[in-house]
């Protein structure tokens, strides 16, 4: 675990000494903000059964910044070393694939949760200012950030993956962006054209649908079955990419 705290710690420096983990909190600092203007501008409009957190994470402007989170934070992460030619000298050292694979991981989660700082500090300054005239409900609260923090460790597994298939990063931010946005997607088409297909479909497909999942959660409403998903499927990309780090590694 030594070598594991060590490499973990190399790449958290290596994510805030460089401008790419400023750069990606000024822009959804700025997003979220327009998101949160938005929600206000809602519940000041007429009555909502929403509340402040659910019209904030259903706002355009949060979906704007975060598909474009997830290739920023890992395109990086293998691409750059193949590029600089680190890869192979990485492994001179005695360290296993699990413990590069796991370092990346954490410290990509690590700067991706203090990405959702500032949004939790819109809320409890709303509440401050409003002196509890606009109410945050709590549960609302924590299922917003659970939800946000299990779906972001499946799409930074999947930005891991596209980063450990090439040495090029904006092929790699490419493939992120694509992965990311298409299994979006899958929830926006069941929703335009739910009502023409069977019920039983709509039910397996809102299973893996984001979009479904943030407006259960931001509800106040923590379901296992969305947790079960995303880490189990987060699991399973951070395996792939323990294969292709281990087949690289040995390729001649």
């Amino acid at each position: 675990m030594r070598v594991f705290w060590v490499m973990l710690k190399k790449e958290l420096r290596a994510f805030f000494v460089s401008p790419v983990a400023y750069v990606v909190l000024a822009l959804v600092m700025v997003l979220n903000g327009f998101a949160f203007r938005a929600a206000l501008a809602i519940l000041e409009s007429s009555p909502s059964e929403g509340s402040i957190v659910t019209w904030t994470f259903h706002a355009m402007w949060f979906w704007l910044s975060y598909f474009f989170i997830f290739p920023l934070l890992t395109m990086r992460l293998f691409a750059e070393e193949k590029r600089m030619g680190t890869f192979e000298t990485l492994f001179t050292a005695p360290v296993r694939a699990w413990q590069v694979v796991g370092a990346k991981f954490t410290a990509a989660c690590v700067v991706y949760a203090v990405l959702w700082l500032p949004s939790l500090f819109n809320f409890k300054l709303a509440e401050w200012v409003s002196a509890g005239q606009v109410e945050v409900p709590q549960g609302a609260m924590q299922g917003s950030y659970i939800i946000l923090l299990v779906m972001g460790m499946f799409n930074l597994a999947m930005g891991v993956f596209a980063s450990a298939l090439t040495s090029n990063q904006i092929v790699a931010a490419i493939i992120s962006f694509t992965l990311s946005l298409g299994h979006f997607l899958v929830g926006v088409f069941v929703m335009a054209v739910g009502r023409k297909m069977p019920d039983m479909i709509v039910d397996v497909v809102n299973y893996f649908a984001s979009v479904e999942h943030i407006r259960i959660f931001t509800a106040g409403l923590i379901d296992t079955r969305p947790i079960v998903y995303y880490v189990s499927f987060a699991a399973l990309f951070l395996a792939l990419t323990h294969q292709v780090v281990e087949f690289r590694r040995w390729k001649p």
